[in-house]
């Protein structure tokens, strides 16, 4: 039996009705069309459908939607601002952080939760938060050059999603 519930997805409140026993996962592709998060595992140890909760990342393939009811949602399609790109996405694109590009949403806002907390990570803050990603194709090493490089764009001490470009 389906409810109707009010999800605040990318900053803006959504209101649809689907069942309890739906994912977050399975709203987000299917009933929001936003399907930047990816469909992995579905065991919660790839991170490929990874989406911020309140900053913090979440595998939304274990995350029941109904507990996203009075929190923040941010995927990868609520990052940029009109066509200005998040600094992380742009890293991404400017150090080949990404091949077949299948994992890169899930890395992204990782890295994304992890500037936010801190700013000047080192390398084994950057691998241990990405551990819960994996990624077949890059070695890792794109990847994490990629979160240095957004990391030094922080020039001033914002946050990230403050900045524009």
């Amino acid at each position: 039996m389906k409810s109707l519930f009010t999800l605040r997805i990318n900053g803006e409140d959504r209101t649809l009705a689907f069942e309890h026993s739906k994912t977050l996962l399975e709203v987000l592709r299917e009933d929001l069309d936003l399907t930047g998060t990816k469909h992995g595992c579905e065991l919660g140890e790839c991170g490929a459908c990874t989406v911020l909760v309140d900053g913090e990342p979440v595998v939304s393939c274990l995350f029941l939607a109904v507990e996203a009811v009075g929190h923040d949602v941010t995927t990868i399609e609520g990052l940029q601002h009109g066509s200005v790109l998040h600094p992380v996405q742009v890293a991404f694109a400017e150090w080949g952080g990404s091949q077949c590009g299948y994992c890169t949403p899930g890395m992204i806002l990782s890295a994304v939760a992890l500037l936010e907390q801190n700013p000047h990570p080192s390398r084994d803050d950057i691998k241990e938060a990405l551990a819960g990603n994996l990624c077949r194709c890059t070695g890792y090493t794109k990847i994490i050059e990629a979160v240095e490089a957004a990391a030094g764009s922080m020039t001033d001490g914002r946050r990230l999603h403050a900045q524009a470009g």
